[in-house]
């Protein structure tokens, strides 16, 4: 990647701010491509040929009983797991964040597995994180401020993490994935184990943040939520990609324009129980 091309790149990213998008029709283009996507641990297969793509400004559900694939394909794609085969491309060019300084700081990650120091407190872990990822001295104090704020923590900043309730602690996990004002994020079921007040303001956040124009894959379980803020969604079944588009168009895929997400769901992976 050429220095213009990092420039462009880093503007790019900064606008991702929460501000409005103003240019709609970008945000048509395709922003990540995965090819061909396999992954094996040991003589297990987790991630099938999967192929994907996901747009400017688009949310790109995952959706799959535990156990499918999602996580995996969000590890290759994080860089968490450098040993994938097939190709990774983002604004068409080669993503490899496990070696690319330049990659990882395009990308936010909120990870299934809280990702916070609970002795610090949420403004630490928000200066900690800002640092790790290069976010200016000059601006890191205003952008931290205005995370707490996103998450609904400016009036517990101060207080250390440990203190905090599990939806809490979800809110500044997803706050520290932003922190740098990344141009993809990565969530992996980010409402898991939350109290009902804390899922509808995450929720609130992810469609605030879709309005804005970030481009985002959030991978769940629950039909609701993959219909509530995802664009488009990507059924997942044993590390394959069985079907993709709208919950209309996944429906006309199975030929019940009227089936539900439930449904269409279930006919493409079938009814048996599935081990956690």
């Amino acid at each position: 990647m050429t220095i213009e091309s990092r420039k462009s790149l880093r503007s790019r990213q900064h606008q991702h701010h929460l501000e409005p998008s103003l240019d709609m029709d970008s945000q048509k283009e395709l922003w990540l491509e995965i090819r061909s996507l396999g992954y094996s641990y040991g003589a297990r297969q987790a991630v099938r040929d999967a192929t994907f793509s996901v747009k400017r400004g688009e949310v790109l559900g995952l959706l799959g009983a535990n156990g499918a694939g999602k996580t995996t394909i969000l590890s290759c794609i994080s860089g968490l797991f450098p040993n994938w085969t097939g190709s990774i491309l983002l604004d068409s060019r080669p993503f490899l964040p496990a070696v690319d300084a330049n990659a990882r700081s395009c990308l936010g990650i909120v990870p299934q597995e809280l990702a916070i120091y609970e002795n610090l407190t949420a403004r630490e872990n928000l200066e900690l994180f800002a640092k790790l990822f290069g976010v200016p001295k000059s601006s890191r104090a205003d952008r931290i401020q205005t995370m707490l704020e996103f998450a609904g923590l400016e009036a517990r900043g101060n207080d250390r993490v440990k203190t905090f309730s599990g939806g809490m602690k979800r809110r500044l996990n997803l706050a520290i994935g932003l922190v740098h004002s990344p141009s993809l994020l990565l969530l992996d079921e980010p409402t898991v184990g939350v109290d009902p007040q804390s899922r509808n303001h995450l929720f609130d956040a992810i469609l605030r943040l879709k309005e804005s124009g970030l481009s985002m894959i959030y991978t769940t379980h629950y039909m609701e939520e993959a219909e509530r803020l995802c664009d488009r969604i990507a059924i997942v079944d044993e590390g394959s990609i069985k079907a993709m588009g709208t919950s209309l168009e996944l429906a006309q895929q199975t030929g019940d324009e009227n089936a539900n997400l439930e449904s269409v769901f279930l006919q493409l992976t079938g009814r048996s129980l599935r081990d956690e």
